[in-house]
């Protein structure tokens, strides 16, 4: 009996003192880090390209030249006159790879030298440099799957969202 009441007193005590011994007031933790303004590459494009700009400079990334006005202007009636810009834009990018004239590298010297190749290609297309996690994320994307093509990249990028402006 009297063991019981031993136990029983301890378990009173270690009740009365278990909040006090498990609470404590959280220190404020405050890390002295500086402030970084981070901006996407193409934050300082601002202005879309008219539908003049776009099929020329276009034209010119990819044959190394400039449009003939005949060209420029048989191409320029269905943009204008179409509702779907985009659907546009995606057909005469593809017209224009379809071309054999089209100044491209090879497979074997996109796979050769990825790295040099991704660093070429956004310095046609965007006018900068790819940053690492775009060098990081195509280079694998071309290094794992060999369906993966120069004309597959040229179409992926002159689409994109930061090729229509400048």
């Amino acid at each position: 009996m009297k063991q019981i009441k031993h136990i029983a007193l301890l378990f009173l005590v270690a009740f009365i003192l278990l909040p006090f011994a498990g609470c404590k007031k959280e220190k404020d933790i405050i890390y002295e880090v500086n402030d970084v303004d981070i901006n996407q590459p193409n934050a300082n494009k601002d202005y879309v390209k008219s539908l003049t700009e776009f099929i020329s400079i276009a034209y010119a990334d990819l044959f190394g030249q400039n449009i003939s006005q005949t060209q420029l202007q048989g191409l320029a009636v269905p943009y204008s006159g179409f509702g779907d810009l985009k659907l546009i834009e995606d057909m005469i990018i593809k017209n224009f790879l379809n071309n054999p004239s089209v100044v491209m590298p090879t497979d074997e010297v996109m796979r050769t030298n990825v790295d040099q190749f991704l660093l070429d290609t956004y310095q046609k297309f965007f006018n900068r440099y790819p940053n690492e996690f775009e060098i990081w994320y195509l280079k694998g994307l071309i290094n794992d799957n060999s369906d993966i093509t120069p004309e597959l990249v040229y179409y992926s990028v002159m689409t994109s969202n930061e090729y229509r402006y400048y």
